[in-house]
């Protein structure tokens, strides 16, 4: 994929977004990062927020580096590219694009703390100056437990955080899962400032599952959430870690429950916590999700994503709602036994199903009517797999149209689940793909029609062929109009600016 800006400024966009990394891995320079600010702020001091920061001031240089200085003009304002209108006091992109990190980026939202999303922070946060006060990194406590204890600790990076004694570079807003009902009114109940002109709330969600032992923060005796540190007596308890490898399996946190052997006949499952962030523009009351990685929930055995989906259904339904961020790593030849807490296609239009009919359910409700006749049905079972049929919508070009220029208590942690480890059996999935939908809502507008899905974090596979993009998107089309959604694919460019 190659970068850069495309098409038209949409139609009265609320929300800027430039995604300086829309991938997993393997290559360290494009992983997972975006920048999100509300249009109505004309580029003022604090009125960024970036979600995750796999890449943060690398992407940022980048861009420089492409626009600069031919897109400059005498007063210093970008004239074209995903930053125009800033106005840069630098020559240089290095230098620009350090003032956009310290002065433009407000907060930096983390969704979980794996290093895809975390490694820009650590290395780019050194540069920022303590008098202009600490900058915030919000997510929720076992994110930020996580963060804290294990790379902000004297050991792996330096304590750059005003806790424990730290340089105060950074400071931890631990959020509220679910949102905190005490900010808010009306349909922004439960929302916290992210930075000038743009509200958010964060629901947490599944990234598969691992066998660890755990404790909160405070260093209390009893099991919680996704917080991972040791009880030992003596370690300090913002710094230990213990991982149980007692039955010889090595640690992989995103791995999917069927995958640990079990020597034991209840072995204790932890979720590996991640995150949805509604995003909110305070000036017109649009919103969009940024998702970080995610299970569907038919491998995860729970229902996380449903809390979702049951949250955005109701800003569907009144066209509040313009676009989600998610995850889609993988094509659907990959078995639910390699997915290791990602998506793939035939699961992730599953999952829009559940929303689109939760939507359907929302307007009905809204007009009064009766239940209807036939109702939508499930997308086909197979195992523990839920998929939805392919159809012959052929690709689109990833400029394709709708592409565009340019509050702290502890959380409601993830339920601790002790499972017999299940043994899902092997698809075939052509025989999936070839099963009919037993009920569709072809005869009424789409559900979804009008939304735009974006995928940021495809696992790239550095061969000669084609890019792992353009598969995951003809799958992801041909299932989406099987489904008759209605929604839009779109796999985003390094570097590239959207309006919504």
């Amino acid at each position: 994929m190659t970068g850069g800006t495309s098409g038209t400024m949409a139609e009265n966009p609320a929300f800027h977004v430039i995604v300086l990394g829309p991938t997993g891995g393997p290559r360290e320079d494009c992983v997972t990062g975006i920048l999100v600010r509300s249009t109505s702020t004309k580029w003022s001091p604090n009125s960024v927020v970036a979600v995750d920061a796999g890449t943060l001031l690398a992407g940022i240089i980048r861009l420089m580096e492409r626009f600069l200085p031919e897109c400059k003009d005498d007063r210093g304002v970008m004239t074209s590219g995903p930053f125009q209108g800033l106005e840069l006091p630098c020559r240089t992109a290095q230098a620009n694009a350090a003032h956009v990190f310290r002065e433009i980026i407000g907060a930096v939202l983390i969704t979980h703390p794996h290093l895809d999303h975390i490694s820009g922070l650590a290395i780019n946060t050194p540069i920022l100056e303590a008098g202009n006060g600490p900058k915030p990194v919000a997510a929720l406590p076992s994110v930020l437990s996580a963060i804290k204890n294990h790379m902000f600790n004297d050991v792996i990076w330096p304590n750059l955080s005003d806790e424990d004694g730290g340089a105060g570079l950074l400071t931890y807003q631990r959020l509220v899962e679910g949102g905190n009902p005490r900010f808010g009114r009306g349909d922004s109940r439960g929302y916290v400032r992210a930075c000038n002109g743009l509200l958010t709330k964060c629901l947490s969600v599944s990234h598969g599952r691992c066998k660890q032992r755990y404790h909160p923060e405070n260093g209390g005796p009893h099991r919680v959430g996704s917080t991972v540190f040791s009880d030992h007596h003596l370690m300090f308890p913002s710094r230990a870690i213990s991982v149980d490898h007692t039955d010889g399996s090595f640690y992989s946190p995103a791995r999917s429950p069927h995958l640990l052997p079990s020597k034991s006949k209840e072995p204790v499952m932890e979720t590996v916590e991640s995150s949805a962030f509604f995003l909110r523009d305070h000036y017109s009351g649009s919103e969009i999700i940024v998702f970080g990685d995610v299970e569907p929930d038919a491998v995860s055995l729970g229902t996380h994503n449903k809390r979702v989906w049951e949250a955005a259904a109701p800003k569907i339904a009144t066209g509040k709602l313009r676009a989600i961020f998610i995850e889609c790593s993988y094509n659907d030849s990959t078995d639910d036994s390699y997915l290791y807490g990602h998506m793939c296609p035939r699961h992730l239009v599953s999952e829009l199903t559940a929303l689109a009919r939760r939507v359907m359910e929302v307007r009905d409700s809204n007009r009064g009517d009766k239940k209807r006749k036939r109702e939508p049905a499930d997308p086909v079972e197979t195992g523990s797999e839920q998929v939805s049929p392919r159809s012959k919508r052929t690709l689109s070009s990833f400029a394709d149209k709708g592409r565009t220029p340019e509050s702290l208590v502890e959380s409601r942690p993830l339920p601790r689940e002790s499972v017999e480890i299940p043994q899902i059996p092997k698809v075939d999935l052509g025989d999936v793909l070839r099963s009919p939908d037993s009920g569709t809502w072809a005869d009424t507008d789409p559900p979804l029609e009008g939304l735009k899905i974006y995928i940021i974090h495809v696992k790239e596979n550095l061969t000669d062929g084609p890019h792992p993009g353009e598969q995951i998107l003809r799958e992801l089309q041909a299932h989406g109009e099987a489904a008759h959604l209605g929604c839009e694919f779109f796999i985003p460019n390094p570097l590239e600016g959207i309006w919504i």
